[in-house]
């Protein structure tokens, strides 16, 4: 799991870093709502931790910012307590709202709660004439099953995770090869190829953004 963390104050930005990274989760910190939105804007995270009181853009309006291009599952994190103030939070977008001082081990099951909550809610996806059934670990293609190797099927899931989000090369080699330092991303390039030919032959879905990575491109198509 990969967490941004928007918080201004060091010994907690200092404390949750350490306690998550032992969970095995990866933490980038932003120390205010302006570079929080930015690293948001970057990077596909699985999850949100966002501080009400921030300098400059406060949490209530970065929740707003990113929910303007992503659902990705946010925590407010906040000594303000009151039920206006958790009210305000979940209008602005947040899914869950955690009140200051909180003990570690609940943070740490609300984020898996809400992970689970999250990936349950979106089991299956379409775009243009492709179908996932993440349930059944089907793809369906003009009608038609699709084979897809595991790493195809993995590459194609965390584009859907993050759809209309930029993920870098670097981004898919950790998250779908595992790999923790960059290394060489033409195999990215190679199996993005593989995805192209098989479910997406005109490139209008999976389109290369040029000095960065990909990105799985998806509007409502309605009339």
């Amino acid at each position: 799991m990969r967490v941004l963390l928007v918080e201004d104050e060091p010994g907690l930005i200092e404390f949750l870093t350490l306690e998550l990274e032992l969970q095995g989760v990866a933490v980038d910190v932003a120390p205010d709502g302006e570079s929080g939105l930015a690293l948001a804007r970057e990077h596909p995270y699985d999850l949100l931790l966002v501080d009400i009181m921030l300098p400059g853009m406060n949490g209530i309006e970065l929740c707003q910012a990113v929910r303007m291009f992503s659902n990705v599952p946010l925590i407010m994190l906040t000594a303000r307590g009151s039920v206006a103030d958790r009210v305000d939070g979940l209008n602005a977008g947040a899914d869950d709202y955690l009140v200051k001082p909180f003990a570690i081990e609940e943070l740490w099951a609300r984020m898996r709660a809400l992970r689970r909550r999250h990936e349950a809610s979106s089991t299956t996806f379409r775009f243009g004439e492709t179908t996932v059934q993440m349930d059944l670990h089907r793809v369906v293609y003009r009608g038609q099953d699709v084979d897809l190797t595991a790493r195809e099927y993995d590459l194609l899931v965390y584009l859907l995770r993050h759809v209309n989000q930029t993920c870098s090369r670097n981004d898919l080699l950790e998250r779908v090869w595992g790999f923790h330092t960059p290394g060489d991303t033409n195999v990215v390039d190679v199996y993005i190829g593989y995805l192209r030919q098989k479910l997406d032959p005109e490139r209008k879905y999976i389109k290369t953004v040029r000095g960065q990575g990909y990105r799985l491109e998806v509007h409502d198509e309605s009339p």
